[in-house]
């Protein structure tokens, strides 16, 4: 058992990473204490609820519980799904004491906490995260929001989680593809703020894919502390938190080119980051080398280090400049100053950005 706090003030949270947190013994330590009242739903999906939902319903055996299974996949992260889970706490008439607890993966955890900030103006959850990539990403920080079809994430609130419930076990059910787009925000850490751990990733990257308990526990761990680091400097994301986007501005007009669901969330951070990094090389921050050492990482992944053929530098350019760091119209970009330390900045020489684009797109 691994414990860290996310320091927010009156808004501060533990996380606990441990196996077998989701059985009934654990309750008494790790969940029940994070319900306020008589009152729970756990919102999950179709593919997470057959496996996970009897558990803690077990757990909650005391609690007036209410369950919203949503469809799987990124396709759903919209206003109608959000609608479901409203539907489920309206009908069961749900009260403001009530807790949502968050039991799947990043699409779950973003739509239960958006609907827990806006059902009667603010209710508690917590998160209970099955995936890699909510385990070590969206689980933390209190980011929460729906897709658009213009631009993903554009509709959404800041509301921080009671607690995190990361129970590893649930990644011996997790699909390989699942397991590798979880990959690329881990690597994205040892990137932009933490160069001892991305040199731990590079040697430990065959342990981490055979899914061995020991190597992590230890990423899952490394990853939230560096993440609630920067969460605890800048919670609503005005400054140095932008920071954690690393290859998202690329990432994210790829998902919405491609369509929610058909490239993973990490699949397109992954070739996103390789695009930052190779500007920031083009720019003079990195080496050659590196970017090919961090391509030569993803790829141990199992992760694409390309954005998908077809997609051309105007595509890119359009989806861009709605990504939220857009500013008074200026794109800004997360770089890299050097292999462990990230900027943003939209002061990079918009040709060589441009050319990038050109060079790396297989029109």
């Amino acid at each position: 058992m691994l414990t860290l706090n996310v320091d927010l003030g009156e808004r501060s949270y533990p996380i606990f990473i441990g196996t077998g947190l989701y059985a009934s013994g654990s309750a008494p330590d790790y969940l029940l204490p994070y319900i306020k009242g008589r009152q729970v739903a756990v919102v999950t999906n179709s593919t997470v609820a057959p496996i996970y939902l009897q558990r803690v319903r077990d757990l909650l055996s005391d609690h007036d519980f209410t369950e919203a299974i949503l469809p799987d996949g990124e396709a759903f992260k919209n206003l109608d799904t959000l609608n479901a889970i409203f539907d489920e706490l309206l009908e069961s008439r749900h009260t403001r004491k009530t807790t949502l607890i968050a039991l799947g993966g990043g699409v779950v955890g973003d739509m239960t906490g958006f609907a827990a900030s806006c059902y009667q103006r603010g209710v508690d959850f917590i998160q209970m995260p099955t995936t890699l990539l909510s385990q070590v990403d969206s689980s933390v920080g209190g980011k929460t929001g729906v897709n658009h079809a213009l631009g993903k994430n554009m509709i959404g609130a800041f509301h921080q989680p009671n607690v995190v419930l990361i129970d590893t076990d649930t990644l011996k059910t997790l699909p390989d593809r699942e397991f590798s787009a979880g990959m690329a925000e881990v690597i994205k850490y040892g990137l932009i703020c933490d160069l001892e751990f991305y040199g731990w990733l590079k040697a430990n990257m065959a342990d981490l894919m055979a899914r061995k308990d020991e190597a992590l526990t230890y990423a899952i761990h490394r990853s939230c502390l560096d993440k609630a680091k920067v969460v605890a400097q800048d919670e609503t994301e005005s400054g140095i938190r932008a920071i954690l986007n690393l290859g998202h501005t690329f990432g994210h007009a790829i998902e919405t080119q491609m369509g929610y669901g058909e490239w993973l969330h990490g699949e397109a951070v992954a070739a996103g980051m390789v695009m930052a990094a190779e500007l920031s090389c083009r720019l003079g921050s990195i080496t050659e080398a590196e970017v090919a050492e961090l391509t030569e990482l993803l790829e141990q992944a199992g992760l694409p280090v390309t954005p998908p053929q077809g997609m051309t530098p105007e595509q890119f350019k359009e989806l861009m400049i709605v990504d939220k760091k857009v500013l008074d119209g200026r794109l800004r970009l997360v770089l890299l100053e050097s292999v462990g330390e990230a900027v943003v900045t939209n002061g990079f020489d918009t040709d060589v950005f441009e050319q990038m684009l050109r060079d790396v797109c297989i029109c």
